[in-house]
């Protein structure tokens, strides 16, 4: 997987080299490039920002210096696309270009063959970005083209699901905001171009930057690369795993008893059945006490017997589709 990231400090991504990525990079399964936005800029002071258009405090990333770096990384041309005119109405450089063709009706036919043209080129930036997104992976299991992705505190919650989708893309690129953010028309710009952008929040917080959640992202995906973790095995059972997802129960080491604290005694009686079982139901309850949100999603065509009879204690009626609180 070869991985991109832009910031204003890239020497913050000096912590991949360090333990399962940086192994991960020694064996060639992630390649990895952090790049400085101000390469990009073209004036003294090397400014990556300006003042809010409309006012307000903070500054805004500005689109210029954004768009020639990510031209470059991206492999793309400069081109004009679909936007707004001071009336909030779309329009497009090839809608502009339909102006000054002559009214006269020997022009008539030259006036078809520019609309038409018109029609195919301009592209619906706010369409582009509400679509619902496609699988990123082809039949080979990784994507041709890069996902183009921007840390944004307004955006859809990044989630495991969307860790392993990613997981599956042969390139990403990771652009990440500072000060009041990015200008709001860099990504609507890129979707307009056919690049595959999303944005996401990794939660109901507030970061200086970018560079603290493109590195919990990073770690989300790349840890479900095939040889990236030691014991494939121990991701199997993590919390938010698969599609019935529930927090992972509880875990202990040596000594079984510590400061007069025992661990349970059922996880030393060397019965894997029982073991099983104790921690799947702790799984469920602790799901129920801390996230029912996770409980009312499973599907309860999936669930065996004993995690029914689980839920059914916990107060939860399980004859449905999903499960339904009862009190």
């Amino acid at each position: 997987m070869k991985i991109d990231i832009v910031s204003v400090f890239p020497e913050y991504f000096d912590v991949l080299n360090l333990s399962l990525f940086g192994k991960a990079q020694a064996k060639g399964l992630v390649e990895v490039k952090a790049h400085n936005l101000r390469d990009w800029t073209h004036d003294v002071h090397h400014s990556v920002d300006d003042t809010p258009v409309g006012g307000g405090a903070g500054m805004v990333m500005k689109p210029e210096v954004w768009a020639e770096c990510l031209d470059e990384l991206l492999g793309l041309e400069p081109v004009a696309a679909a936007g707004h005119d001071g009336d909030g109405n779309m329009k497009s450089s090839a809608t502009d270009r339909s102006d000054t063709v002559s009214d006269d009706t020997s022009d008539q036919q030259s006036i078809g063959a520019v609309r038409d043209e018109v029609d195919v080129a301009a592209v619906d930036i706010e369409d582009a970005a509400s679509a619902p997104q496609a699988s990123i992976s082809d039949s080979n299991g990784r994507a041709d083209g890069p996902v183009l992705i921007f840390p944004n505190p307004s955006a859809p919650l990044f989630t495991q699901r969307d860790a392993t989708e990613l997981s599956h893309a042969g390139h990403l690129l990771f652009g990440c905001g500072r000060y009041e953010g990015y200008d709001a028309r860099i990504p609507d710009y890129y979707r307009a171009q056919g690049v595959d952008v999303r944005e996401y929040s990794i939660g109901d917080y507030v970061l200086n930057g970018g560079e603290v959640a493109v590195s919990v992202m990073l770690e989300a995906i790349t840890r479900l690369l095939p040889g990236f973790m030691g014991n494939a095995e121990s991701i199997v059972e993590e919390s938010y795993t698969g599609e019935n997802a529930l927090l992972e129960h509880r875990q202990y080491t040596k000594p079984a008893e510590w400061r007069g604290i025992r661990v349970p005694d059922i996880l030393l009686s060397g019965d894997h059945g029982k073991v099983d079982r104790f921690r799947r139901d702790e799984a469920l309850e602790r799901t129920n006490a801390i996230r029912p949100d996770l409980i009312e999603q499973l599907d309860c065509a999936a669930l065996d017997k004993a995690d029914r009879k689980t839920l059914m204690a916990l107060g939860w009626e399980v004859s449905s589709r999903h499960p339904r609180r009862l009190n």
